[in-house]
């Protein structure tokens, strides 16, 4: 699966909504944390501004490795 780039504004949005529900714990200036109840979910680190592009490489971590998506299920988050 090809994952696409995104503004942050719109990867944070993502990650907040169901089912991720990702929430930020700690900001200190563009840099966040976020976490999750979602069983199996890893703490992530974001560190860009609302304006910035996010890789693909780096959204494809995020929902794959340490949000704990499947594929099917990244590509569902992801319409």
């Amino acid at each position: 699966m090809v994952f696409p780039t995104l503004k942050a504004r719109q990867a944070m949005a993502l990650l907040q909504r169901d089912p991720l529900g990702y929430r930020v714990v700690r900001q200190k200036g563009s840099h966040r944390r976020l976490e999750s109840d979602r069983p199996g979910a890893h703490p992530i680190g974001f560190a860009y501004h609302d304006g910035a592009t996010v890789p693909s490489g780096v959204l494809r971590k995020w929902l794959l490795d340490l949000a704990g998506l499947s594929e099917e299920e990244a590509r569902k988050v992801l319409r």
